[in-house]
């Protein structure tokens, strides 16, 4: 305990004397570039609007030039990895399937009941199923990033933090309309408009088309490009009522199409005993993302659709607020798993050895979540206010999982089944006080009552007996609950009115999972759940009204840390739980506004993490890759994991942006650019030579012209082309997928 706590304190003095810091930006691009100096930044972190500087948690915040600019192109949800302190996204499934990761908690496991110690919100609903949570990012006011164990008012599994999404909602006037095209003929656009319908009611409809064509050539078909194109519909219609001063009321409904192809997987991308990326002929040949060799049919489809009934009511001293939400959503994806053509049986194989051809589907056939949540909060600003209320989830999943003996075949000759109800209730409670020296304490809790339900089965095998799979597999039935009491503790005190500090206590949750990919297994396995204690302290400060620094240092104890085995040479997944998993760091955000049309942000994070469990064991990679970690003694293939950093969690990250403007006839010239950097990371709870990438560092440019109605700008995406693997396969060899490529366009907005 010492050693971190010392290292935890000197990190915080070091950090406090460098200019290191965020991402956030105002909320009016033209107006935040005509006035000179900062802009307050408003937050819902804690369920009512305020000021960010008055808020005693770690948090950051993506809206106006920097959203923007991410969203050039094209950009999904994965676009914000890195453009946080401390927040990684990625996905082995593309645009459809976002993993998040918060202070290096987060779960690599590629199964649709994935559970996720970093909770989406959006528009004040939880979204549990991974299928849900790449919705589009358009038409949204701001996205919120809360570090750290946010149970107290949120709910459902947010011991590593939340990513807060908060469209705009009827209650903005006027709207907007932008277009685009670039690179391998992409095509976005979106617009919103509100339309009034007199003092009482309003209509807000947002929507987003996206196109992209094919621009992976497989040179093992007659077509010149054949993958990674896509085209995505997303709509939100929003209707708000106001038949009194103080009652409001919004009924909205979300609808989304996805229809792409699914993420190409590159078969031996690694060279072996390092992490080099190779090309098609192997570690001589330079790696081309252009191209690559499958054999595999390959597809991916998704719609979701969404019904929320938010209602408030203003009593005066109190507010009432209902939020009732509705979401479902059908799935399916097949991809070429071994990520090449042919194989070792084959006339041909490639590129590099293929030991065997792996094709499976993963299908949701049908997914349900009903969630309900009734709070009651004081509307006092000063002196004790409280908030309390009870929340209620309700989810119905059904998962199916075809294994294919062939790349083009059509009927599976493995199908295997997995049904999970999943119910939870809480009820929380806060309530903070604030003294006449400007001393606020808060503090709440949650009791939290999660079950789940879940049976898997193995109805359809007809694969060779030789193969190992043992033919059909029973109803294999599996249950869990658990009652767990969350909570935290907080202080903010004003130093003066430049300087607040802040100091926080929380203890954060995640319920117990359950999995049971039964194609390749033949049986369930359960994680217990998990409890975090995070402590963090900070100082949140502005420097003459053109300067923003805020600095917290943390450090996290899990218990129980739920992870997840992934691959293998059974291409199975396995929960297990660690003893205890450690973590501290720092992050720091900086904004500085020196003149009118000058800003620069800065934001950085170290983040430390470790694996304390003598006894925790898992396979190692079933290819040729150079594991790192000692063998069990009399157990071959068998690695222990104690002391590794968690996968896809690199120690440093960074990001920063600069942007200026000058005024040119009615409008004015801008430019704009974003960078992030992270270090290496490894993919899997093993460490190895090639499942690993380097640092990687992207950038963008966006140049334009902009008045107070019309935008015209030209961009550019990963400007340098920086070419790094992202993710890994470990099943059959060393199978790994790449970042995005460069993408440049032009796009053109108007407001009205």
């Amino acid at each position: 305990m010492r050693r971190p706590i010392s290292y935890f304190a000197s990190a915080i003095a070091i950090a406090a004397t460098l200019t290191i810091a965020p991402a956030v930006q105002a909320q009016d691009d033209t107006a935040a570039a005509d006035a000179e100096g900062l802009d307050e930044i408003v937050v819902t972190a804690q369920r009512r609007s305020e000021n960010l500087q008055d808020v005693p948690l770690s948090i950051d915040v993506v809206s106006g030039d920097k959203l923007s600019a991410i969203n050039s192109g094209g950009g999904d949800i994965r676009a914000l990895a890195g453009r946080v302190p401390s927040l990684n996204i990625e996905s082995s499934f593309g645009r459809t399937f976002p993993r998040f990761y918060i202070r290096g908690l987060g779960n690599t496991d590629f199964d649709l009941n994935a559970s996720q110690p970093v909770s989406l919100v959006y528009d004040d609903v939880v979204l549990e199923n991974p299928i849900l949570k790449g919705f589009p990012v358009f038409d949204v006011e701001r996205v919120e990033v809360l570090r750290g164990p946010q149970g107290t008012l949120f709910g459902r599994n947010t011991p590593a933090g939340i990513v807060k999404f908060d469209s705009a909602t009827p209650e903005k006037k006027g709207g907007y309309l932008k277009v685009g095209y670039g690179r391998f003929n992409s095509f976005n656009s979106e617009g919103a408009a509100t339309i009034d319908m007199g003092d009482q009611f309003a209509v807000r409809v947002s929507g987003l088309y996206q196109r992209r064509d094919d621009w992976v050539d497989n040179i093992d078909t007659p077509d010149d490009k054949d993958l990674e194109g896509y085209r995505d519909f997303a709509l939100r219609v929003q209707f708000l009522a106001t038949p009194t001063e103080n009652l409001s009321w919004r009924l909205s409904g979300q609808f989304r199409d996805y229809n792409g192809s699914a993420r190409v997987f590159r078969a031996n991308l690694f060279a072996t005993g390092s992490n080099d990326l190779v090309g098609l002929g192997g570690a001589t040949t330079d790696f081309d993302r252009f191209v690559t060799r499958a054999d595999g049919i390959n597809f991916q489809r998704l719609k979701t659709y969404n019904a929320t009934n938010n209602i408030e009511w203003d009593l005066g001293a109190v507010t009432l607020t209902s939020v009732s939400s509705y979401w479902g959503g059908r799935y399916a994806s097949r991809g070429d798993i071994d990520g090449g053509f042919g194989n070792q049986f084959a006339p041909s194989q490639g590129p590099g050895f293929i030991p065997f051809s792996a094709q499976t589907e993963d299908r949701v056939p049908s997914l349900r979540q009903l969630t309900q949540e009734l709070r009651i909060a004081s509307n006092n600003d000063g002196g004790l206010g409280y908030q309390a209320g009870f929340f209620y989830f309700d989810e119905k999943l059904r998962i199916e999982t075809l294994d294919y003996g062939s790349p083009q075949d059509v009927s599976a000759d493995a199908i295997a089944l997995q049904d999970q109800r999943s119910k939870a209730w809480a009820l929380f409670g806060s309530v903070n006080y604030k003294t006449e020296n400007g001393l606020t304490l808060q503090a709440g809790a949650r009791y939290n009552d999660d079950k789940r339900d879940f049976v898997a089965s193995r109805p359809v095998d007809t694969r060779p007996g030789f193969l190992g799979f043992g033919g059909p597999v029973a109803n294999q039935f599996s249950k869990v609950d658990s009652q767990v009491l969350t909570w935290d503790v907080s202080a903010l005190y004003p130093v003066n009115d430049d300087v607040n500090l802040f100091a926080r206590v929380a203890r954060g949750y995640r319920a117990p999972s359950i999995q049971g990919r039964l194609a390749f297994g033949r049986s369930n396995s359960v994680a217990r759940e998990e409890k975090t204690m995070s402590y963090e302290a900070g100082v949140k400060s502005e420097f003459g009204g053109i300067a923003r620094l805020n600095l917290t240092g943390y450090y996290s104890d899990t218990e129980d840390l739920q992870l997840t085995a992934v691959g293998g040479a059974s291409n199975f997944t396995t929960l297990l739980n660690a003893d205890k998993v450690t973590g501290y760091g720092v992050e720091a955000e900086f904004e500085l506004r020196p003149a009118a049309g000058l800003e620069f942000t800065v934001g950085a994070s170290y983040n430390k993490n470790e694996i304390k469990d003598p006894n925790a064991f898992v396979a190692g990679c079933a290819s040729a890759c150079t594991v790192l970690d000692p063998q069990r003694t009399g157990s071959p293939g068998i690695f222990s994991i104690n002391g590794n950093q968690l996968p896809q969690s690199p120690k440093f990250s960074a990001n920063w942006t600069a942007g200026y403007s000058a005024p040119v006839g009615g409008g004015e010239l801008y430019a704009y650019t974003d960078w992030a950097y992270r270090s290496k990371i490894q993919f899997f709870l093993y460490e190895s030579t090639e499942f690993s990438s380097d640092n990687l560092l992207e950038g963008g440019l966006r140049l334009g012209y902009r008045t107070d109605a019309f935008d015209i700008a030209a961009y550019v995406r990963n400007i340098t082309d920086a070419e790094e693997a992202v993710g890994g396969i470990d099943f059959n060899n060393l199978t790994g997928f790449v970042n995005e490529p460069r993408i440049w366009g032009v796009e053109a907005g108007f407001k009205f």
